[in-house]
């Protein structure tokens, strides 16, 4: 669902080299390239499309789609896009835009009347386009914990009144914080407008007329999963499957299934600002909102790294725009568990890359050696050795959240026979967007269970002082979390707050935004 940038930040960090260019890579390079990258950043399969003047120079699918079946990955092979999803929901809007429904500054109430933000003000002035450019205000994976892990219940009238709840962290349209609820909301706006579903429209009015034929959106359109990759994990360091991610109430912010193939035509039509079909005489969106969509809205912070000579940097509507070398860059990524995706293209060279894995975490890494290696070889760029100086950035930061973790539980396991009054902690806590949670002992120990999100379950260990450590059961993705206890003058607990136990935990489990007040 999200977009994967924790990760990438160690992809800037690079040094000036001046090893000579190397030519533009072919056919049979990628190939050796993909599989390097696939047995040293551990993954289990993927699959890549490159586009290059209207053509695709290679389509392949490597590895497998699951270490149990063992079945290939191909070109066909469907998997998870995750938040490369998002720039299907700002085209929608576009088509709506375009046919005169709608309006990009059109204020969201105008369509969805119970949606509330935390202030009057930005109520009342949040737009279409706010919904899209992650610049609400509120922090980084607000109230991603509804989704994350899948199998709760929020309903949209859950997520519209949601974030009149949520503390904002900055002004108001003045910085970028990544935030998937919002594109929820919009999918939503679509709906309303359209008078169909977010999925219906969408398979509709934009995977139809490109021939997207073996692409889904959600889930409950596939009636063959026979070609379908399974997401894994390869945090105990063997890959292991694990279970899939859920649709969620819509596929606005990540609920998109694609393979190699696919995604080469969608990457054609975009390079091709729109126009598809025969002769490129027919149009999906206007130019005026292919310009909207790669036009930056929210600015961020550009490298100055001489390797790439960067000027700008931001995000439009649905892309991260860039520029390298003098080149128009346009991107995305994305990551659900055990699904991680990026579509790179390059305008000015006509060209796009697309890679989609099926690996926690090994698959951003691939990713990113394998894109920034081949857009590389046509930027008249040396060989940086991507690949291997990915495989140490991404040892190092692994061991060093390791290194944390371990310690925490060590600690616990040092704590072990500590006396502590489980009567003054069991209870029911409530957080007003996040709903119930229950503390309570089961099997002589501390468990937390949370009403809604029910794979948050799991047993509370004693760490220090007033705060213990949970283990969830669901272990998909590394999200073990802190659980910190205030106390009244008798020392009852009255309420609560968390934070993840791992510096390397995912965005979207943002425990740190619950407020958990003993109810009963």
């Amino acid at each position: 669902m999200k977009k994967v940038n924790s990760f990438l930040v160690l992809v800037i960090c690079i040094c000036f080299s001046s090893v000579p260019v190397f030519a533009q890579l072919t056919s049979s390079q990628i190939d050796v390239l993909m599989e390097s990258a696939l047995t040293k950043f551990n993954v289990a399969g993927a699959s890549i499309a490159v586009v290059k003047d209207g053509k695709i120079i290679h389509l392949k699918g490597y590895g497998e789609a699951s270490v149990e079946t063992k079945k290939a990955v191909n070109e066909n092979t469907n998997f998870q896009i995750a938040s490369n999803s998002k720039a299907f929901t700002t085209t929608a809007l576009s088509i709506l835009e375009d046919e005169g429904k709608l309006k990009w500054t059109d204020k969201v109430r105008d369509y969805l009347p119970e949606f509330k933000m935390y202030n009057d003000y930005v109520t009342e002035n949040f737009n279409i386009q706010d919904l899209l450019t992650h610049r609400s205000g509120l922090g980084l994976g607000v109230g991603d914990l509804m989704f994350f892990p899948d199998g709760s219940n929020f309903t949209i009238k859950d997520v519209l009144t949601s974030f009149q709840y949520f503390k904002p962290v900055s002004a108001f349209r003045t910085k970028f914080d990544y935030d998937n609820l919002l594109y929820v909301v919009a999918g939503e706006v679509i709906a309303r407008v359209s008078g169909m579903s977010y999925e219906e429209f969408v398979q509709k009015r934009i995977i139809a007329p490109l021939q997207m034929n073996n692409t889904f959106v959600g889930s409950s359109l596939i009636k063959d999963k026979s070609n379908f990759a399974v997401p894994h994990s390869s945090e105990s360091g063997t890959i292991k499957t694990i279970d899939g991610f859920g649709d969620q109430i819509n596929a606005a912010a990540g609920g998109i299934f694609s393979n190699a193939a696919d995604m080469a035509k969608w990457m054609t039509v975009r390079l091709n600002k729109g126009q598809y079909g025969e002769d490129s005489k027919a149009r999906l969106f206007s130019l005026k909102n292919h310009n909207e969509m790669w036009r930056i809205h929210t600015v961020q912070e550009s490298d100055q790294n001489p390797r790439y000579n960067f000027h700008f940097n931001g995000y439009g509507l649905g892309w991260q725009v860039s520029d390298e070398k003098g080149n128009l860059k346009v991107s995305h990524t994305g990551g659900l568990p055990g699904m991680l995706s990026i579509v790179t293209m390059y305008p000015d060279l006509n060209l796009g890359i697309v890679i989609l894995t099926n690996t926690e975490n090994g698959g951003a890494g691939l990713f990113s050696a394998v894109s920034n290696t081949i857009s590389d070889s046509y930027l008249g760029l040396d060989d940086f050795g991507w690949t291997d100086k990915l495989v140490e950035w991404m040892k190092e930061d692994r061991n060093t959240g390791d290194d944390v973790t371990k310690k925490v539980w060590e600690k616990v396991k040092l704590a072990k026979n500590v006396k502590i009054k489980k009567e003054d902690f069991i209870g029911v806590y409530a957080d007003k967007w996040f709903g119930e949670i229950e503390v309570f002992e089961k099997n002589k120990q501390l468990w937390f269970k949370s009403y809604r999100s029910p794979k948050l379950n799991g047993p509370m260990a004693f760490y220090n002082a007033n705060t213990f450590a949970v283990k969830w059961e669901y272990q998909g993705m590394n999200c073990d979390a802190f659980a910190m206890f205030s106390l009244d003058e008798n020392g009852k607990a009255q309420s609560i707050k968390m934070k993840g136990i791992s510096p390397n935990i995912d965005f979207s489990f943002d425990f740190h935004d619950l407020d958990l007040t003993r109810v009963r």
